[in-house]
């Protein structure tokens, strides 16, 4: 029998960990630099927990069931867990809480999806207790420098406002806002065009359909609409949040390293985001790809909070086996695991001692160092043809009186 991971999981060899990890070292220097720590929650979550901020659906949840029969699930995203962590664990510290995460998620797959992936790995933060524009900005600017870190090319930074596309929905009876919305969110005009709608709201529906586009094109569209007044509030401060982006970074210039759409349509949870909404699409040579996606949630903490006590929060995600895929075709990513430095050999049984010791010295010379004991069951040159099959640098030979014989080799590698 040839055992094999469970459907929708997968090993990571050791050359895919030296690329992942390459991947989460260059998003956590960024992360460090703006000043955020490490959360990590459980994997395990309480249904009712992961549930109770409306943005995840049930049937996506890989569940377990405990001795007692309480409902369990692993988590299918962080933003649920670090929301219930900060407002029960770190109830005692000074805001904004700035924290970042790189972690597994679990999500079932689709019925008939043939890819079958079920566990993924995302990095991402949380800036909590913090509302307004320069919050917003803040979480844009690290999601740019996060990508530019990574020296993406061809990327787009599409942005919305979930409670600004929510509020030019209301016009729309009770009976068909849901099939207006998912018509919306999906891009189907089609079905836009055949819903019972008299032509006043057709037009409507078709208008946010179409918002979408170079910011200033979009903003003067939905500013030519009749807005109350915290619409044109929201409006007012989205127009200053791009005018804020672009100059910071210098998107007005020729040939922009990415470009930044302003998209009204852009609809994904609305009882989980409250203002700004944004995804991250590749347009390279593998296709369209979502890369990463985020927004603000200004609600969620509370549901979480024993009192009902609420404060901003806004965030991001990035896809580590998307990101990965787009930048393997590079070059950037390491093609091979790293060599060790040193091979320390034992000339006979009596040198073993003074060879661990001699090995511990050179492991504890740098932390860098990687350094290897030869097994002694091989000839001499069969060590010397492991070590350069291994593209090891240097072998030292530790005598039965403990002095060390140094031998460079010429990497095969």
């Amino acid at each position: 029998m040839v055992y094999q991971p469970p459907a929708g999981a997968r090993d990571l060899l050791p050359l895919d960990v030296a690329q992942k990890r390459w991947l989460e070292d260059r998003l956590q220097q960024v992360f460090h630099h703006w000043g955020y720590h490490r959360i990590i929650t459980s994997t395990l979550e309480r249904l009712d927990a992961l549930m109770a901020g409306g943005a995840i659906q049930r049937s996506t949840v890989l569940q377990l069931q405990d001795l007692e029969n309480e409902g369990l699930g692993l988590r299918p995203e962080l933003t649920a867990s670090i929301a219930r962590a900060a407002v029960t664990r770190m109830t005692g510290a000074t805001h904004p809480l700035r924290l970042y995460y790189n972690a597994n998620i679990f999500r079932r797959a689709e019925e008939g999806n043939h890819n079958r992936q079920q566990e993924f790995y995302q990095a991402g933060v949380e800036l909590l207790g913090s509302g307004g524009l320069v919050a917003d900005a803040e979480i844009l600017l690290l999601l740019a420098t996060c990508l530019q870190n990574l020296g993406l090319q061809q990327w787009n930074l599409i942005l919305g406002e979930a409670g600004l596309t929510r509020s030019l929905l209301s016009p729309f009876p009770d009976s068909i806002r849901a099939k207006v919305r998912h018509a919306i969110a999906h891009l189907d005009r089609i079905t836009l065009e055949t819903l019972p709608l008299d032509p006043e709201l057709r037009d409507r529906a078709l208008l946010l359909l179409d918002l979408r586009g170079r910011p200033a094109d979009v903003l003067q569209q939905v500013g030519s609409l009749d807005l109350d007044s915290e619409q044109r509030e929201i409006v007012n401060n989205l127009k200053s949040l791009v005018e804020l982006i672009q100059d910071s970074l210098n998107l007005n210039q020729p040939n922009p390293s990415f470009s930044l759409i302003l998209d009204l349509s852009l609809i994904r949870t609305f009882d989980y985001y409250t203002g700004i909404v944004f995804e991250v699409v590749s347009d390279g040579e593998s296709g369209h790809q979502i890369l990463g996606q985020g927004g603000r949630y200004d609600q969620l903490l509370g549901l979480y909070h024993p009192q009902g006590k609420t404060y901003p929060g806004i965030g991001f995600s990035l896809q580590i086996e998307q990101l990965h895929r787009i930048l393997l075709p590079t070059q950037q990513l390491p093609h091979q695991t790293p060599a060790s430095d040193w091979l320390v050999v034992a000339e006979s049984a009596q040198a073993l001692v003074a060879a661990f010791a001699y090995a511990q010295a050179l492991r504890a010379s740098t932390d860098r160092l990687r350094v290897e004991m030869d097994l002694g069951t091989r000839s001499p040159d069969a060590i010397r043809k492991y070590a350069q099959d291994r593209a090891i640098a240097q072998i030292a030979w530790i005598s039965i009186q403990g002095t060390a014989t140094v031998e460079t080799l010429a990497s095969e590698r």
